[in-house]
């Protein structure tokens, strides 16, 4: 039979076309009956009836599985890996778009309507990049300020920091190495202070006596202070009298309103001028010129380093020896000894050659000048700034003889009676006309500054001058100066400057240390100042102006900086300009 014979079977295998996917020609015909997104009806439902809610999924199967451990549920989705492992083709059902708490899911574009939908949907816009804030600009160049200022200061600060060490602790030193002169065994009756004045006059026959200091405690001597030309300026001689027996204990000099005697005078003019004289007094005032300045802009570096934890803020960190550490403790430190720093900068430009002028000059012309009374001087030496700093007139002028003269005790009596009850008192002589001047001299909180003038003929009230009646400005300025010099607070002042100077002197070895672990690298913030907009320059090139005419030696300082900065750029261009003619011949 031929091949091709139609009454032999075909036995050959015709290709048969695939099988239409579920639902695709009816959802072609009728889209009405293209299947819904999974879940929908059930979040429809729920949204409607909320009783219809499914419960929480294994609520039932947890408290069957209690009962009965076999009956607990595979973990989810192991059937369906189980399927997908044989037949890969069947991929695994989507997530409903309901959870079992009814709340709707987030739905994939791409995965519901498809990548047409998906790239149908408009993309957000990108967000446009952030412009940069004013602190942003303004702390390269706070940065270098601080790295530069403190790198060239830091001698001095350190200097002073050190001698302001040593006159802290000079205070308690002093006791000790003239506790001869200063003390003696308390005895039963006192002798008037007439009398006592008598005895230094003749165990001192050339002097002129100028003023008595009574003890201020049981146990204390009479300091009788003489003037002598011999003496240096703001210095006088000061004869001390046991007040029980009369007997002269010794002499030593006595320098200022605080008589300070020989070793805290030492240590006191090394702080202040490195006993150089007026060139020395230099180093000082561009010390505490700078010393704010660096305290402001660390502070505000501190403050804006970002930290995960507080504690970084008040603490140093923990771990290995590394920059970062001397940096912890470096800011740390700083910070808690901010405020004290402060008040010393601002104390110790009051003693200072040029900003001390202006400064004197803006509290008299606010009408915080210092009050002194009309008929008589108003303190023992020099004014406020007496005993420690330049400028100081002698301990007492020299007084003219008195036609009538009432004497040292009843003067005092009169004091008293007029509402001087310090125990603390210095009586100074009647000089060219004037009468006694009684003065309380306890500067230690609550302090009591009050005197009176008294007429040496027959005792009458000639002033009186109360500290309650000083201007705000005067007290601040009174209450500050003690501070800095370890009175006002006494013993725990002095403990608190001490702390402060080494503070600070331990600040700039850890700042030190920081540029030596940094060395190679560039510096940062170099030329920061020509990167500040025009809206930020002008107003701080007009600051710097105005606290350099305010503040002469910081203000040239500063200039001298800028000027640095300026051939260290014009430097390093140079060099580059040579690094590149060079690789263009190779």
């Amino acid at each position: 039979m031929p091949i091709d014979d139609p009454a032999r079977p075909d036995t050959t295998e015709k290709p048969t076309s695939p099988p239409p996917r579920p639902g695709a020609a009816d959802a072609a015909v009728n889209p009405a009956s293209r299947p819904s997104r999974p879940g929908a009806a059930d979040a429809a439902e729920a949204a409607v009836n909320p009783a219809s809610r499914p419960s929480r999924p294994g609520a039932v199967n947890a408290a069957e599985a209690a009962v009965n451990p076999a009956s607990r549920p595979s973990r989810p989705g192991a059937a369906d890996a189980a399927e997908a492992a044989v037949n890969p083709a069947s991929p695994p059902p989507r997530p409903s778009a309901v959870d079992a708490t009814g709340a709707i899911d987030a739905i994939d574009p791409a995965e519901t309507f498809g990548a047409a939908g998906a790239a149908g949907t408009p993309p957000s816009p990108p967000s446009p990049p952030s412009r940069p804030t004013a602190w942003t600009a303004l702390r390269p160049l706070l940065l270098r300020l601080h790295f530069t200022a403190g790198l060239l200061t830091a001698p001095f600060l350190l200097v002073a920091a050190l001698s302001g060490l040593l006159y802290a602790l000079s205070f308690q030193a002093e006791k000790v190495a003239y506790a001869h002169e200063l003390s003696v065994p308390v005895g039963d009756t006192v002798l008037p202070l007439d009398r006592q004045v008598g005895i230094a006059r003749a165990a001192n026959p050339d002097g002129t006596v100028t003023a008595v200091w009574p003890g201020a405690e049981p146990g204390a001597t009479t300091r009788v202070l003489m003037a002598d030309p011999d003496a240096p300026e703001g210095t006088s001689l000061a004869v001390f009298v046991d007040p029980y027996t009369g007997d002269v204990r010794g002499r030593l000099p006595s320098y200022g309103s605080s008589g300070a005697l020989p070793l805290r005078t030492w240590i006191d003019g090394l702080h202040r001028d490195l006993h150089l004289g007026e060139p020395g007094r230099i180093y000082s005032e561009l010390a505490a010129s700078w010393l704010f300045v660096l305290v402001l802009g660390g502070l505000a570096l501190w403050f804006a380093r970002r930290r995960t934890r507080r504690r970084a803020l008040l603490l140093p960190e923990r771990g290995p020896r590394s920059r970062r550490r001397t940096l912890s403790w470096h800011g740390s430190v700083g910070l808690w000894a901010a405020l004290g720093l402060l008040l010393l900068s601002a104390t110790g430009l009051t003693w200072s050659r040029y900003a001390g002028e202006n400064i004197g000059a803006l509290q008299d012309g606010l009408g915080g000048a210092t009050p002194t009374l009309s008929a008589g001087t108003a303190g023992v030496a020099g004014g406020e700034h007496a005993g420690h700093g330049p400028g100081h007139q002698p301990a007492d002028p020299a007084p003219a003889p008195p036609t009538a003269d009432i004497g040292v005790d009843r003067a005092v009596d009169a004091a008293r009676a007029a509402g001087i009850d310090s125990a603390s008192i210095a009586v100074t002589l009647p000089a060219d006309g004037r009468g006694y001047v009684v003065k309380e001299t306890d500067k230690q909180f609550p302090v009591e500054l009050d005197q009176v003038a008294v007429d040496p003929a027959d005792g009458t009230v000639l002033d009186r001058l109360d500290f309650a009646e000083y201007p705000l400005l005067a007290k601040l300025t009174r209450i500050g100066i003690d501070a800095h010099t370890g009175v006002f607070l006494g013993l725990f002042n002095q403990l608190a400057l001490a702390a402060l100077a080494l503070a600070l002197a331990l600040m700039i070895l850890w700042g030190y240390r920081m540029w030596w672990l940094r060395r190679p690298r560039r510096p940062v913030g170099r030329a920061a100042w020509r990167k500040l907009p025009v809206t930020l320059l002008l107003p701080l090139a007009a600051a710097a102006a105005l606290l350099g005419w305010f503040v002469p030696l910081l203000g040239l300082s500063l200039l001298v900086l800028l000027a640095a900065e300026l051939v260290l750029a014009l430097v390093t261009r140079n060099r580059n300009r040579i690094r590149i003619r060079r690789a263009r011949t190779r």
